[in-house]
């Protein structure tokens, strides 16, 4: 659980999550967002229409990000990570299939994580 390979792929989520978040924060983003098919932007701009959708993923993607990099409670951000990566799958794979393989990456790198400290998972399917 302490292992090399774990550290790197702990950090490497966390920047990922405090990149995306912050780019989900500020009026002018800093990563670029890619031309979406008409699908995915009609979602993404009735999520953004809403005021707080996307204001709310960013701030926890931060939150998770943040512990992820700090290692603090990071079974508990691992867990609140699985609904948004699974989000972000989904969103990739039904409409915009071009971006997949980020999607992939981070419910990837989840995945493993989850992996590594299952010890930490087991009580709760006891």
């Amino acid at each position: 659980m302490n292992s090399q390979f774990t550290k790197i792929i702990r950090i490497l989520l966390g920047i990922v999550l405090l990149a995306f978040g912050l780019n989900k924060l500020l009026s002018t983003p800093f990563i670029p967002l890619p031309e979406l098919p008409q699908k995915a932007g009609d979602f993404m701009a009735s999520l953004g229409a809403t005021g707080y959708v996307l204001k709310t993923v960013g701030l926890i993607e931060i939150g998770i990000g943040i512990l992820l990099l700090l290692k603090k409670w990071v079974a508990f951000a691992l867990i609140a990570l699985v609904p948004i990566s699974l989000n972000i799958l989904l969103f990739h794979l039904f409409l915009d299939v071009s971006g997949i393989i980020g999607a992939v990456v981070v419910a990837t790198l989840n995945g493993i994580l989850i992996y590594k400290h299952w010890p930490q998972f087991r009580p709760l399917f006891a």
